[in-house]
């Protein structure tokens, strides 16, 4: 990863975090992006404590344009783009319209506009790796969780479409699909350590426990790497066992 230049949405906190941080380990120049300043410096200002180079670029991805500007900030800074990670996403509320919109302008639209901009990038360096985060989710039903049901499937048909797209171009599309990871978003709809919820939703996986955010960063660089230069359009579960029930 020495000097690959790397995009990371939703990497103010969880799995987007401590993916910038491996990234950023092993050389390659990060640019983070995230609603959140305080956190994103943050974690930039980690990556720099370990002798990594980042940049934390504010950034809405429900918002088209400034997605567009995210991806031209990070060409005009570190000269093109060689990987991407579309991290960003919310999980599960309420079935309104306008919780519909918001869901899908974030989990879907964000994802589908990153590319939109990522790839032409990627082109003019002769090809590249992206990497969408699903989720079990985008593989399964769920009772009580239709609308995030719906767009992590969304996400999984973008990606198969994508990758097909632009194999012959050499840019590979993949996405990682975690179970419940211990994360912020876990927190919010499961409560922390100690609840009966948590226990609940740790038990539902075969290895017996959540998984680290650490797990799915590994999956993540893998996919970007050079190691799976011969992976694209899949989907690559990270959930202890939870599909194989």
């Amino acid at each position: 990863m020495k000097d690959k230049i790397v995009l990371i949405t939703g990497a103010t906190s969880g799995i987007g975090k401590a993916t910038a941080i491996k990234f950023g380990r092993h050389g390659a120049k990060v640019v983070i992006s995230g609603r959140r300043e305080a956190e994103g410096q943050a974690v930039v200002e980690t990556i720099a404590a370990q002798g990594g180079e980042a940049l934390f670029v504010q950034t809405d991805v429900a918002n088209e344009e400034q997605l567009k500007a995210l991806v031209a900030k990070t060409v005009e800074t570190y000269g093109g783009l060689d990987i991407a990670f579309n991290n960003a996403g919310v999980e599960h509320i309420e079935a309104t319209r306008e919780d519909y919109q918001r869901l899908f302008d974030i989990n879907v639209w964000g994802v589908l506009s990153a590319m939109k901009y990522e790839i032409p990038a990627m082109l003019n360096r002769g090809g590249g790796s992206i990497v969408n985060t699903s989720s079990v989710a985008g593989h399964i039903g769920m009772s009580g969780a239709g609308l995030y049901i719906a767009t992590k499937h969304a996400v999984e048909g973008l990606t198969k479409s994508a990758a097909l797209e632009y194999a012959k171009a050499g840019i590979r599309v993949n996405a990682v699909a975690p179970a419940a990871i211990e994360t912020e978003m876990v927190d919010r709809f499961a409560g922390r350590e100690g609840t009966e919820e948590r226990a609940g939703l740790a038990a539902m996986h075969p290895i017996g426990r959540m998984g680290k955010s650490e797990e799915i960063a590994d999956a993540v660089f893998y996919l970007a790497s050079e190691a799976s230069t011969f992976v694209t359009g899949i989907s690559l579960t990270v959930d202890g066992g939870w599909l194989a029930q």
